[in-house]
Formats: structure tokens, C-alpha cells, sequence
């Protein structure tokens, strides 16, 4: 017997298609064209090729902010994946006490990004700050607007108490997925705590693990509003990313030709260095 083929479930993705190009295909695709290109005025360009790619890729200053920018994204990564597993880890399971600490934990995710830049800039002041005021009473010199090393981890700390609970939410979803045989089995063999962590929860959160390094990854790595907000990019260039450098270029400057060259460089970095990501992950759990 003939199968008839139904192609009528197209209809329900042209409208998701439709939406990709003007969303991201279209926009895409102006970039390209910009990057190609010598803008004088809205009625004079002209070809020049890789002329802009080759030009940023020598740009010492974007090169600085690159290093800055893989030294924060790899610092996030290596605070909030453990430190979102082991908060999950000791979330209640039962009563109402789950609901109450999952909204406690959603909390700082509901604040939009320009204001937590406003909280921290507040909160770490070293005149009415509590943190800075705590720091400076028990000795430490702490100021982020003038030293370069409190700025940074000051925008560590504020990225670290924003994203937090993003990973705690994925780990502690991935943990109450995992059937209850499973520890009825370790009880029964009498599997120590560390055991049933490493044979059974760790290998059953690869997945969300693998959401949450991807998405914060990314996040980190496009940062801007929090850290322009708190310190602006300084002291001196200590906090400035590449989304500020970026954003000075396309907007500040008006240099469309080389915004749009830079752009494209700096989508490419994210999706190689999201690709690796995924690709030592999934490796990681076949193995």
C-alpha cells in the first residue's frame, strides 16, 4: 500500500521561516554588506573587499578587549557551573519550601540589565555602599571607580550574582528529572553521597549542563549594559568589552563600514568558541 506524503505541516513552519529572515537573515545580510564597503554619505560607497576585516584583526585595542573579554567569559563559566550545581544541589525537594526558594533564586533574573548595573553601582560605592563600606572597614582598600582590579571583580561579582540563578534553575530541573529507582539502587548498595553525585546526578545533568554553558557563554560574552552601566569600561579600559568597543564604533563614532566588519568577526568568534563548547561536551558524555 502507497503512503500519501502530508505536506501540509509546512504551512505551520512557513511563518516561523518568515520570521527568521526578517529577524536575523535580512539584518545578516545588510551586515555583510556593510562590511564590504566604504561609506562616504547614504549615496557614495565603495568596494573594498576584506580592507575592513584585515583592519580590525590588526586593531591592538580590540585585541585587548578580546583577551579581556575571554579572561571574564571563561572566569563566569568556572564560578557559576559549580557554584549553580551545588545551590541545586541543596535546594528542598519537598513542602513548600520549593516554591518559596525557586522564586527567591528567580529573583535577580527579573531584574533588567541596565538596572542591575544601577544596584551594584549603589551597592559597591566605598562612601554608602555596604560592600564597599564593609571592605573598607575591615581594612581593604576598595575603590571600583579608581582601581582597575576592584573594577573587575566587582563586574565579576555583579555578572556572578545576576546569572546565578539561571544555572541553578537549569541543574535543579535537571536533578528532579532523575527517576527515584536510581537512588533506591545507590541506597541499596550503599553508595556514599560523592558516589551518587559522580555515577548518577552529574552524568544525568550533561544536558542542561550543557544549555547552561552554552547560554552563559554567550551572555557573558556579549555583555554590556551591566558593566557601562557600573564603571563605564573604566578605570581606563579595565572593564571595556567588546560589545562597548563595538557600540563606540557603530554608534559614537557613526563607522558603519568597520561596526559592521567587526561585527561579523565577533559573530564568528562566539560560534566557534560555542561549537567547541558543545562539541567537548557531548564527546565528554559519550564517553
Amino acid at each position: 500500500m502507497n503512503k500519501v506524503e502530508n505536506n501540509r505541516a509546512w504551512f505551520f513552519v512557513l511563518p516561523v521561516l518568515v520570521l527568521v529572515a526578517f529577524s536575523a537573515v535580512i539584518p545578516l545580510m545588510t551586515v555583510v554588506n556593510y562590511s564590504i564597503q566604504d561609506i562616504l554619505d547614504p549615496h557614495t560607497r565603495f568596494f573594498v573587499g576584506d580592507e575592513w576585516f584585515r583592519e580590525m584583526l590588526r586593531d591592538s585595542q580590540l585585541q585587548s578587549a578580546l583577551g579581556r573579554q575571554l579572561i571574564f567569559s571563561f572566569s563566569v563559566l568556572a564560578i557559576q557551573i559549580p557554584l549553580g550545581i551545588a545551590i541545586a544541589l541543596c535546594m528542598p525537594t519537598r513542602g513548600i519550601w520549593v516554591a518559596i526558594t525557586l522564586v527567591l533564586v528567580a529573583l535577580p533574573l527579573l531584574v533588567p540589565w541596565n538596572v542591575v548595573g544601577t544596584i551594584w553601582q549603589l551597592f559597591a560605592r566605598g562612601d554608602i555602599g555596604l560592600l564597599g563600606v564593609t571592605l573598607n572597614s575591615l581594612g581593604i582598600e576598595y575603590n571600583y571607580t579608581r582601581g582597575s582590579t576592584a573594577a573587575w571583580f566587582t563586574v565579576l561579582a555583579m555578572d556572578v550574582w545576576h546569572w546565578t540563578s539561571l544555572v541553578v534553575l537549569l541543574c535543579y530541573s535537571g536533578l528532579r528529572a532523575i527517576p527515584d529507582a536510581y537512588y533506591q539502587a545507590a541506597r541499596i548498595d550503599g553508595a556514599s553521597r560523592i558516589a551518587v553525585f559522580r555515577y548518577i546526578q552529574l552524568p544525568r545533568l550533561a544536558g542542561v549542563l550543557t544549555i547552561a554553558v552554552l547560554l552563559r557563554f554567550m551572555d557573558s560574552f556579549m555583555i554590556y549594559a551591566e558593566p557601562f552601566v557600573l564603571t563605564g569600561g573604566g578605570p581606563g579600559s579595565s572593564t571595556t568589552f567588546l560589545s562597548q568597543h563595538l557600540a563606540t564604533m557603530a554608534i559614537a563614532q557613526f563607522d558603519v563600514s568597520r561596526a559592521a566588519a567587526f561585527s561579523l568577526i565577533y559573530f564568528l568568534i562566539i560560534l566557534a568558541i560555542s561549537w567547541v563548547f558543545y562539541t567537548i561536551i557531548t564527546r565528554a558524555t559519550k564517553d
